[in-house]
C-alpha cells in the first residue's frame, strides 16, 4: 500500500507483525499524529532489496519532500531510506540506543544471577549431604542473594532520582555486594546523560568520547559490544541533537495497529484487514 500524498518533511519507519509473525515495513508521517493520512506506505517484508523498488514507484519529486526519517537500529530500514528518500537525514532513535546500553547492564546482572543460582544449588546439596536444613543468607532488606539479583532488574533501568524507597534500599545492598554491577550501572547512567545534558552535536560527541574511554577502562564485554555498535552508527545517532526527533510516533502507530487487530479478534482475511487499515489511516 502506497499513499504518496501523505509524504511530509518528517517521517518514521518501523516494522510491525501483522499476524503469525508476518512482518510488514510501515512508513508514517509524524505530522498526522496517528490519525487519517498518517500512513505513507505499508509493505510486506523488511528486506531493502524488496521494499526499495516498490517505494521507488513514488515519483522522485514526492520523495524529495522528506527531509528527516527516524528509525531504530535496523540496517535494512536504513538501507531502504538511503535508496528511496535521498534528501532525508537519518536519525537513529535514542530510546533504542539507550535500550542497547541498558541491555549491557542486564547482561552483567544475569551473569551474576546464574552464579548465585549455581552457588545456592551447591550449598543445598552440601546441606543435604550433611543431613542439615539449608538456610540461605538473608540481607537486611529481606532478600536472598538470588532474590536480590532477580528483583533489581527494574531499578537498573532508572536513574536514582526515580527509585522508590524499596528500590533505594535494595540498590544499597546490591551495589555493596556486587561492586561490578555498580560500575555497569554507572556506565549506563553516564551514557544516558549524553542525551539528557547535551544541546548540540558537538557537546554530545564530547560526552560520547568520554563514555567510550570509560567503557574501554572498565572492559565489560557487553559494554564493549554496545560501544562498537554505537560507533558504527554514530553519525545517525548524533543527528538526534538537531531536532531531538525520536521514533515514538512509529511505535505509537504500531501499537494502534496491534490494538486494531485485537479489537477485530485477529486477522482472518489479510486482504480485507489491510483494506480497513488503508481506509482508517491511508
Amino acid at each position: 500500500m502506497l499513499f504518496e500524498k501523505n509524504i511530509g518533511p518528517k517521517l518514521s519507519i518501523d516494522e510491525v507483525a501483522l499476524t503469525n509473525g508476518e512482518l510488514y515495513t510501515v512508513i508514517t508521517n509524524k505530522a498526522k499524529h496517528g490519525q487519517k493520512g498518517v500512513l505513507v506506505a505499508m509493505l510486506e517484508g523488511t528486506k531493502a532489496a524488496n521494499i526499495a523498488p516498490v517505494l521507488a514507484q513514488i515519483p522522485l519529486e514526492k520523495r524529495l519532500v522528506a527531509t528527516e526519517v527516524t528509525l531504530d537500529m535496523s540496517e535494512s530500514m536504513e538501507a531502504i531510506i538511503k535508496r528511496t528518500f535521498p534528501r532525508a537525514r537519518i536519525v537513529t532513535d535514542r530510546f533504542h540506543v539507550q535500550q542497547l546500553v541498558s541491555s549491557a547492564v542486564q547482561e552483567v546482572r544475569i551473569a551474576l544471577r546464574w552464579e548465585a543460582i549455581k552457588e545456592e544449588n551447591e550449598q543445598i546439596r552440601a546441606a543435604r549431604e550433611a543431613g542439615q536444613n539449608y538456610r540461605p543468607v538473608i540481607y537486611k532488606n529481606g532478600d536472598t542473594k538470588k532474590q536480590l539479583l532477580a528483583r533489581s532488574r527494574y531499578l537498573l533501568f532508572s536513574p536514582q532520582s526515580k527509585w522508590h524507597s524499596q528500590q533505594t534500599e535494595r540498590a544499597a545492598v546490591l551495589f555493596y555486594e556486587f561492586p561490578k554491577l555498580k560500575e555497569a550501572y554507572d556506565l549506563s547512567m553516564m551514557f544516558r546523560s549524553c542525551y539528557e545534558h547535551s544541546r548540540t552535536i558537538t557537546e554530545a560527541k564530547e560526552k560520547l568520547n568520554k563514555w567510550y574511554e570509560k567503557v574501554a577502562e572498565k572492559n565489560f564485554d557487553s559494554f564493549m559490544t554496545a560501544a562498537h555498535s554505537i560507533r558504527l552508527r554514530e553519525t545517525t545517532i548524533l543527528n538526534y541533537f538537531i531536532n531531538r526527533s525520536t521514533n515514538a510516533s512509529a511505535e505509537s502507530f504500531n501499537a494502534k495497529l496491534k490494538n486494531f487487530r485485537t479489537v477485530v479478534r485477529g486477522v482472518r482475511d489479510r486482504t480485507f484487514h489491510l483494506f480497513r487499515v488503508a481506509k482508517l489511516y491511508g
